[in-house]
């Protein structure tokens, strides 16, 4: 009788504690794993080149999603960040006249003024994340269209497009701060790696695009977050574990389009491994 019930209770326990270890450090494996498949199946997926091509594939998902980790560590979740990109791809090539040095602070501004109203909406309005940051997302996208038209113009200013090509990545940092107070932070900060995102985009790709430009960042963003370990019922952040969960996310969908794999089969993959990010949280979040 003894021996049926620890029979009965070992898988239990297995379970008990693989789920926290595959939270913690399943991003990290799969990385590692991935890597290790996509070298067998291409002898020249890490030479310099192709990891060049990744990173910059890479820097615009990676730095929304930091600003994404932060909101969703507050219970919020931030869905204007593609719009945002949209905006500040459409005003710095109109002020890339009077430089560099005025149009980036600009469309940083304008990131941050987006991200300032939607904290604002949240912390001392009481609106909820999903409705401020959708009304964001729709006005500010028609906003940009507005500055730029809904055809795309091609960017050719030396400055912006060497910077689209050889600029480096940071990782935003917060202090403790009072409760309405980081709300409306995260939001700022989410809204200015936002804009960034877009600079960048439309210096590596040499066109200002808002209509297209951004489109579905925030579903990259947000799976890049939950990849990465930060539950979506948030109090605590992974850093770190986010910027694993976009490395990852990219190199599944470079790795995929390389071997010619159809986009649809590419998005049911990375619709499984949501799912299964999002399962394994919950269930932490249940013990």
């Amino acid at each position: 009788m003894s021996t049926t019930t620890a029979e009965r209770d070992a898988p239990a326990f297995d379970r008990a504690r693989l789920l926290p270890l595959l939270q913690e450090y399943g991003v990290y494996a799969a990385l590692l794993v991935l890597l290790v498949v996509a070298v067998s199946l291409d002898g020249t997926f890490l030479s310099a080149s192709n990891a060049r091509v990744q990173l910059f594939q890479l820097a615009p998902t990676l730095l929304v999603a930091l600003g994404m980790a932060l909101v969703i560590g507050t219970e919020g979740i931030d869905l204007s960040v593609g719009a945002v990109i949209a905006l500040s791809a459409a005003i710095v090539p109109l002020y890339l006249g009077y430089g560099l040095g005025v149009a980036i602070p600009l469309a940083l501004l304008l990131g941050a003024a987006s991200g300032l109203v939607a904290g604002a909406m949240v912390a001392f309005a009481g609106v909820q994340p999903i409705v401020a940051t959708l009304s964001l997302m729709i006005g500010v996208r028609g906003l940009a269209e507005l500055v730029n038209g809904s055809s795309a113009k091609p960017v050719t200013d030396p400055a912006l497009l060497d910077l689209g090509e050889n600029s480096l990545l940071g990782v935003p940092l917060m202090a403790w701060m009072p409760v309405r107070r980081v709300l409306v932070t995260v939001y700022v900060v989410s809204g200015v790696l936002s804009a960034l995102a877009g600079i960048l985009i439309v210096g590596h790709g040499a066109e200002a695009d808002p209509a297209n430009q951004g489109l579905s960042m925030e579903l990259s963003a947000i799976t890049a977050v939950v990849v990465g370990g930060t539950p979506l019922s948030g109090g605590r952040v992974r850093v770190a574990g986010t910027v694993a969960g976009a490395l990852f996310m990219q190199l599944i969908t470079a790795v995929l389009t390389q071997h010619n794999v159809p986009t649809s089969y590419t998005q049911l993959v990375e619709a499984a491994i949501i799912c299964f990010a999002v399962y394994a949280s919950r269930e932490r979040g249940t013990r």
